[in-house]
């Protein structure tokens, strides 16, 4: 009989401890730095995983016990963890200091310009903005009206020299005149003409489709322009131009831009 009274106290007194470690008491903060208070800190107790957030006076309010760990972050400052301890079960409060997260640069070398310090001669002197600078040396779009739709080719419209020597003049007798033909005038006049359109080709196709279709929806760099017409060159781009048929031409674009910025991007 006693035996039973000694382990029913000893049962009852584990569970009372156990009880009283389990048992959480609701605790207020605030959380400052070196300059005022922070809001929207992220306070985490890791022992039950139950997270909140300051207000935007820095407070906040917690159920911890003794031995509890709080994390404490901020987007602007360095992670802290602080441990509940008896006192701060006592005070029901606990007052937290975060350190600020300096950034660090990295460095640079400044290089000496042109400039007289003059607003109003610096800023014909540079160039508004990269893009502009790059189209400027690449493409040289400075003369080009992009607004205005560029005409039909006027090679196209042109018909080749026709050839009007005799046939039959090479078989002339000597001190006849004769006249040498030159027979290779039609194929070298086509040449010209797909030549000519080749060179032409950039420049029309950015002045149908605009530079918002490239750089923007499409986003390749400014620098890959012709690099990228090259790369969908070898779908018929040029023949798909010479026919008129712009919305393949778009589609075209638009499905091997995905691939082609893949293909830079692991270069």
């Amino acid at each position: 009989m006693t035996k039973n009274i000694i382990l029913l106290f000893l049962f009852g007194f584990v569970s009372f401890s156990n009880f009283s470690q389990q048992r959480r008491t609701l605790v207020s903060g605030q959380i400052t730095d070196s300059v005022s208070v922070v809001k929207n800190a992220n306070i985490i107790n890791l022992k039950t995983n139950q997270g909140t957030f300051s207000t935007d006076n820095g407070e906040f309010r917690m159920f911890v016990s003794k031995g509890d760990s709080l994390r404490i972050s901020s987007i602007q400052h360095i992670t802290r963890f602080i441990l509940i301890n008896k006192k701060d079960i006592n005070n029901k409060s606990i007052s937290i200091r975060l350190r600020d997260n300096t950034v660090v640069l990295d460095t640079f070398e400044l290089k000496r310009h042109n400039l007289y310090g003059r607003l109003g001669v610096d800023s014909k002197r540079v160039p508004t903005n990269k893009k502009d600078s790059l189209l400027g040396v690449l493409m040289d779009f400075s003369k080009i009206n992009m607004k205005v739709i560029a005409p039909d080719d006027q090679i196209d419209n042109m018909k080749p020299p026709i050839n009007n020597v005799d046939p039959t003049a090479r078989f002339a007798g000597v001190g006849a005149s004769a006249v040498i033909p030159f027979k290779a005038s039609a194929r070298l006049w086509a040449l010209r003409k797909e030549l000519a359109r080749k060179k032409a080709f950039p420049y029309q196709i950015m002045s149908e489709l605009g530079e918002k279709f490239f750089f923007t929806q499409l986003k390749i760099p400014v620098e890959r322009y012709f690099h990228f017409l090259e790369y969908c060159n070898s779908l018929g781009i040029e023949d798909l131009h010479r026919d008129k048929k712009l919305l393949d031409i778009i589609k075209v674009f638009q499905t091997e831009s995905k691939t082609y910025l893949e293909i830079i991007k692991k270069e």
